[in-house]
């Protein structure tokens, strides 16, 4: 049990790493469109990144998949971008359809993309045969959905006040909101070390 913990809190630390927050900040643009009645969308949506991210950290521990540190750390803002843009463009429009369109595909793919960034820490961390490491990386992925869960909860209720108390409508809050997010991604896209070879 306390190597579930152990593990378990790894991945609660990896979300709410406050020195790195572009976890957050992806989770801020994904649910920025959304209400509180929205849940079982939202948590699909987080859900489906997780599968993602999990994925990635499994392809990796196992080797079939290897990618430089440096394009990672350039992709995963630019996934932040890109949904924060898309939000953006689609600020106040109901979506036609609930169930799983390209949304949900492009959020495993951003998924796959974020956890490839800590796929390096992750088997720095992750000793033993390639069977023992699946339940450790099942604890890391409830732990990260955890973590999640919180931030997403959060941002609803932050959406909330604002919507209600402030009187914003639900455009104007994901129009801010967007803005917020690609203001301060857009510097970390350009202080990339990708930039310098």
């Amino acid at each position: 049990m306390s190597e579930f913990w152990i593990y378990f809190q790894i991945g609660l630390k990896h979300v709410l790493d406050i020195h790195a927050y572009d976890h957050v900040l992806f989770l801020i643009a994904l649910t920025t469109p959304y209400l509180f009645k929205d849940w079982k969308r939202i948590l699909l949506l987080v859900s489906v990144f997780t599968i993602g991210h999990t994925l990635a950290l499994l392809l990796s521990v196992y080797g079939i998949i290897a990618i430089k540190v440096n394009t990672v750390e350039f992709l995963i803002p630019i996934t932040i971008l890109i949904t924060a843009i898309f939000n953006l463009f689609t600020a106040g429009k109901t979506s036609k359809s609930d169930g799983l369109n390209l949304v949900f595909f492009v959020t495993l793919f951003f998924g796959i993309i974020h956890g490839l960034g800590f796929s390096n820490y992750f088997k720095t961390i992750l000793g033993g045969s390639p069977s023992s490491k699946l339940l450790p990386l099942g604890e890391f992925a409830l732990g990260i959905e955890a973590a999640q869960l919180v931030v997403v909860f959060v941002v609803l209720i932050l959406s909330y006040i604002v919507q209600t108390v402030f009187r914003f409508s639900k455009r104007d809050w994901a129009l801010v909101m967007s803005a917020f997010i690609i203001g301060v991604v857009v510097p970390m896209i350009i202080e990339s070390p990708i930039w310098h070879r």
